[in-house]
C-alpha cells in the first residue's frame, strides 16, 4: 500500500470511528489513489489538482440537474499532508471486466444523452472546460518524453497527431498546413468483419474510407471552450466503462468528475468511437451504445453518418492511447498488449491514409 493509500484508510477509519475497519485500495496510480471502507469510498485526485475547479465540478455532481446521471458524493473536500485534494463517494459496484456480453453499452449511450443535456445556465460555475484535447496533448508529450527507439509505430503516431486540427491538439491557433486535412475522415468507418480478422493480422487498411465532406463546422467559430462542436455542453471528458458504476443495486451512474466541464459532447463518443473503428468493440454493441444515445436525445453524432462529427475526435482518442501504450510499454520493458497493439496500428493506418491524401 502507497504512502497516499494508507493515509487515505486512516483518515476513513477516523470518519468512521472504527481504527480496525477493514479497508480495500480499488486503485492506486499517480493519477489517482481510490480506497474503499464499507459503503464510502474516498479518491485522492492527481497531484496539482485546481481546488477551486474540483469543487465546481463537485457541485454539479450533486446538483439536481444531474440526479440520476452522475453519482453524487458524500459530502465537502478534504487535503491529504501533501496537498492533494480528497473527495468522498458512495460506493457503487464497477462493470464486470471478465463479463464483456453484459457491459452495459445501451445505459452508457442514456447516460450521456442526458448529461448533455442538462441546462448549463442552471448549473454552478464558471464551469471550467472539459479536458480530452488537454489529455491527448499530455499522452503525445509522455510519449516525446520517453525518448524511444525510432520506429515505424512511434514516428507513425507522432505524424498522426501532427495531422489534427490545431483545436484538437489543445493548440490554440490552427495550423493552416493541417487546417486542410480536417475535411477527411482519417479513422474512417469500418467494415463489420469480426475481430478474429484483426488477430490473424489480416489487412485491415479498407477500415480507413477517406471521404470529403463539405459540411463540417468551422471550429474555430464560437467561444473557443467547444473544441471544435456544435456547441458547448456540459461533458464527461473520459468516458469508458470503467467510468460507470451500478447505484443501488439497479442504476448506472457516471464517475469521476476530473476531466467534467464545457465542451463539444462529440468528445464523449469518442472513445468508443475508435475502439469501434479499430476492431475492439462490436459492431453490435457500438450500434447498442449510438442507439441509445440518439434515443434519448443526444445530438452530438448527428441524425445520419456519425463520422463527420466523430472522426477527429476518435483520431485524437486513437492516437492518445497508441501514445499511451508506447509510453507504458517502453518504461514497464514489456511487449504491448493487444488492445494497444490495436491502437497502434490504426494510428498508423492513420498516418498512411495522411500521406496517401497529400
Amino acid at each position: 500500500m502507497s504512502q497516499t493509500a494508507a493515509q487515505l484508510a486512516t483518515a476513513l477509519r477516523r470518519a468512521r470511528r472504527d481504527a480496525t475497519a477493514e479497508v480495500t485500495v480499488l486503485a492506486d496510480r499517480p493519477d489517482g489513489t481510490v480506497v474503499r471502507c464499507g459503503h464510502i469510498v474516498a479518491k485522492a485526485h492527481p497531484p496539482g489538482t485546481d481546488p477551486a475547479e474540483l469543487a465546481v465540478r463537485l457541485g454539479v455532481a450533486a446538483h439536481p440537474r444531474c440526479a440520476g446521471i452522475l453519482l453524487p458524493p458524500v459530502d465537502g473536500m478534504a487535503a491529504l499532508p501533501d496537498g492533494r485534494q480528497v473527495t468522498l463517494w458512495p460506493y457503487g459496484e464497477p462493470v464486470a471486466p471478465d463479463a464483456p456480453d453484459a457491459a452495459p453499452w445501451a445505459e452508457a449511450g442514456k447516460l450521456l444523452a442526458r448529461l448533455h443535456s442538462v441546462p448549463i445556465a442552471e448549473l454552478p460555475g464558471p464551469l471550467p472546460a472539459m479536458r480530452g484535447p488537454a489529455k491527448a496533448a499530455r499522452a503525445i508529450a509522455r510519449l516525446r518524453a520517453a525518448a524511444l527507439p525510432d520506429s515505424v509505430a512511434t514516428r507513425a503516431v507522432l505524424r498522426a497527431w501532427a495531422g489534427l486540427p490545431g483545436w484538437a491538439r489543445g493548440v490554440d491557433r490552427m495550423d493552416r498546413g493541417v487546417d486542410r486535412m480536417d475535411r477527411l475522415d482519417r479513422v474512417g468507418r469500418p467494415d463489420h468483419r469480426d475481430r478474429a480478422d484483426r488477430v490473424e493480422g489480416q489487412d485491415r487498411a479498407d477500415r480507413l474510407e477517406g471521404r470529403e465532406h463539405g459540411d463540417r463546422v468551422d471550429p474555430r467559430e464560437g467561444d473557443g471552450v467547444g473544441f471544435g462542436g456544435e456547441d458547448n455542453r456540459l461533458c464527461h471528458g473520459d468516458l469508458h466503462l470503467g467510468q460507470l458504476i451500478r447505484h443501488r443495486a439497479t442504476d448506472w451512474r457516471l464517475i469521476d468528475i476530473d476531466d467534467l466541464g464545457l465542451g463539444d459532447p462529440a468528445w464523449d463518443l469518442a472513445r468508443p468511437a475508435a475502439w469501434y473503428a479499430a476492431g475492439l468493440l462490436a459492431a453490435e454493441d457500438w450500434e447498442r451504445f449510438l442507439g441509445a444515445y440518439r434515443a434519448a436525445g443526444g445530438s452530438a453524432a448527428g441524425e445520419g453518418d456519425p463520422w463527420p462529427r466523430l472522426d477527429v475526435p476518435a483520431r485524437a482518442l486513437t492516437v492518445q492511447t497508441a501514445a499511451l501504450a508506447l509510453a507504458k510499454a517502453a518504461a514497464a520493458g514489456r511487449a504491448l498488449d493487444e488492445a494497444e497493439e490495436a491502437m497502434v496500428e490504426a494510428s498508423v493506418r492513420i498516418a498512411h491514409f495522411m500521406e496517401a491524401a497529400g
